[in-house]
């Protein structure tokens, strides 16, 4: 099963614009924010991903109703921070 799960962002990399640093539940790694260049991002900010790809911006509310409800269904949410904890982007 795949979620978008919220992170928030901790750091908008200087070199790539195109990621940013965002944890996710005490997994930190770098996202590509690429679909939403048209959105003004920084620090603090809170946003869904899927895949390692930023989907939309969400607002701090939002983010913490879908984080409750994700931690709630366990294993499936288990699964998804395990495989972003295992993942990673090429900051190439």
């Amino acid at each position: 099963m795949c979620l978008g799960i919220p992170g928030e962002i901790v750091e908008i990399l200087p070199d790539r614009t195109d990621l940013a640093k965002v944890d996710v539940s005490g997994v930190r790694r770098a996202i590509n924010v690429g679909l939403l260049e048209n959105e003004r991002l920084q620090p603090g900010d809170w946003i869904l991903i899927h895949v390692g790809f930023a989907l939309s911006k969400i607002d701090e509310d939002e983010a913490r109703a879908a984080l409750d409800f994700l931690e709630g269904i366990g294993q499936a949410y288990d699964d998804e921070l395990a495989a972003l904890r295992d993942s990673s982007i090429d900051r190439g």
